[in-house]
């Protein structure tokens, strides 16, 4: 059973913008806080933005700063990417992950430990 479930991709214009939201998947677990990275056809999964439930800090990948906002809730094991101003190069399946572990490198997909099967996103210009 996949532990986190990804929903709210499609198909969008370029400018346009789309709500991914992330939860557990009928598992309990606790967490230290919850990202979203993405892949692109031929290329690696990249980082895209984190939040750490204990201070609330966020995090986010300088290509997406100023247009994405993730946010969520931790009790409930969900997260969620605002994105705005979407660009073609944003076309990418993106994936939910869960760090239970505290790590302090968030931008390498190994530090994280639970992961959804990806929602796949494409701009069109």
């Amino acid at each position: 059973q996949v532990p986190l479930v990804e929903s709210g991709g499609g198909l969008v214009q370029a400018g346009g913008s789309l709500r991914l939201s992330c939860a557990a998947s009928g598992r309990t677990f606790s967490s230290y806080g919850m990202g979203w990275f993405r892949q692109a056809p031929g290329k690696e999964r990249e980082f895209v933005a984190a939040i750490r439930w204990g201070v609330g800090s966020t995090y986010y990948a300088d290509s997406v700063k100023g247009r994405f906002t993730i946010s969520g809730d931790g009790p409930r094991h969900a997260v969620y990417l605002q994105m705005n101003r979407l660009r073609p190069v944003g076309t990418a399946i993106y994936y939910c992950a869960a760090d239970l572990q505290a790590s302090s490198i968030l931008g390498y997909p190994a530090e994280w430990d639970l992961w959804g099967q990806g929602t796949q996103v494409t701009v069109v210009s």
